[in-house]
């Protein structure tokens, strides 16, 4: 049987959108028991899609518990106290002045449980910063990504939200850190990931290089990435439209390119070396357009493989999991929501998918953790009634549809 590092610990999730359900989703991976505590109207990613969850929700919820709670009452904050009291981990990514209002800082929950790890997600951690609101594409904004994403010339920001899941990879980081070596102080206890700070880390790289090319050139010179910075590495389309990328970084690397495509260039003592290729750079990019083009991929896909060539295709999303690669036995789990069937990636490093809870419903669970909480059922009715709790609600309705595009029933 598969040991789950973190079974028999109980985490508290106050969280909405990615970061922190990114950080608890990894931890219920690992063992975790993960009550998600959420206000009577839910989750914001339950009510995305078509009136209902997203992908969001389905891919970084399943395996969790649902606990609504109105925080903004008396007898809901009181209930979730005692809750907190249970756990050994709270984390959440709620705005610094909600934290204040609703009376669930590190102090208010340490307060009930002095062995409490405490963590929250924010837009910034300790600074002049500390309580300004940010979100994933702020941090982007913030931190240089967007002015290197630009489409039509507008800085963008990126299509997945990754700063918001390296958020919550970190927060994973110190926690596991903090559970190996507790520390005897509660102030010790407590985290703050910035996506502000998160940004910075991830695009440490870039900062440090254009850092370097001021004290080499005198000036703040950069290249827009890996793929333009080595002719040959990128996206190269087949003559049957199917778009493949290429890992060309080095001169071998191109070496086996131009003989897996017999391109003449690799004969070209002046395209040898990336440096002689970089000067050359239009030729050599028209050049593998044009081997690649005339091609189908399935005979590119040969040539490229028999070859050595590290390749791959760029597939759209709907085709990712049909790769074999990834169907491969312990790498998706699979689950039933409101009738519909789902597939999502395990955890990278799982030896085994061990069965769990699919995604809660709103409230799934309520009654069920205040019973476990030594909650009386009368006491139970008593919070169900004054809307200080919420029990399970089915409040939307997916509307699927047929593959005419009409919908069902």
């Amino acid at each position: 049987m598969t040991h789950l590092p973190l079974a028999g610990r109980r985490v508290i999730e106050l969280g909405t959108m990615i970061a922190a359900p990114f950080a608890t989703h990894i931890l219920s991976q690992l063992g975790a028991e993960v009550i998600k505590v959420e206000p009577p109207t839910g989750d914001t990613t339950r009510a995305l899609v078509r009136g209902g969850p997203s992908g969001t929700f389905l891919a970084y919820n399943h395996g969790k518990k649902s606990v609504s709670i109105a925080l903004d009452t008396a007898d809901g904050l009181e209930a979730f106290l005692r809750l907190a009291a249970s756990a050994d981990i709270v984390i959440h990514n709620l705005s610094p002045a909600a934290t204040a209002k609703l009376k669930i800082t590190a102090d208010d929950l340490q307060a009930v449980n002095p062995a409490l790890i405490y963590c929250h997600v924010r837009g910034y951690a300790h600074g002049p910063q500390h309580d300004d609101l940010a979100t994933n594409p702020v941090a982007e904004a913030s931190t240089g990504v967007m002015d290197d994403h630009r489409i039509d010339g507008r800085p963008s920001r990126l299509g997945p939200s990754y700063h918001d899941q390296f958020a919550g990879t970190f927060a994973v980081i110190h926690i596991m850190a903090l559970l190996m070596q507790p520390p005897v102080d509660p102030k010790e206890r407590r985290i703050e990931i910035g996506l502000y700070e998160t940004g910075l880390h991830v695009a440490g790289r870039d900062l440090a290089g254009v850092q370097l090319k001021m004290q080499l050139l005198g000036r703040p010179e950069r290249e827009a990435g890996g793929e333009f910075a080595s002719p040959g590495y990128g996206a190269y389309k087949t003559s049957d439209g199917r778009w493949v990328y290429l890992l060309v970084l080095t001169d071998a690397h191109w070496r086996k390119l131009t003989q897996a495509l017999t391109m003449p260039e690799g004969d070209d003592a002046e395209l040898a070396s990336l440096r002689q290729r970089k000067k050359q750079r239009d030729r050599v990019e028209a050049a593998v357009r044009a081997a690649m083009g005339q091609l189908s991929y399935e005979e590119a896909a040969a040539k490229l493989k028999a070859g050595g060539v590290g390749f791959t295709e760029v597939l759209p999303v709907e085709r990712v999991l049909d790769a074999p690669q990834a169907r491969q036995p312990g790498k998706l789990r699979e689950f039933d929501f409101r009738g519909l069937k789902f597939e999502t990636p395990e955890f990278p490093g799982q030896r085994d998918v061990v069965p769990g809870l699919p995604p809660p419903e709103l409230g799934e669970h309520t009654v069920e953790v205040l019973r476990a909480l030594s909650f009386s059922e009368a006491d139970c009715a008593r919070l169900l009634e004054t809307g200080a709790v919420a029990e399970r609600t089915d409040a939307f309705a997916w509307a699927p549809v047929r593959p005419d595009g009409a919908p069902k029933g």
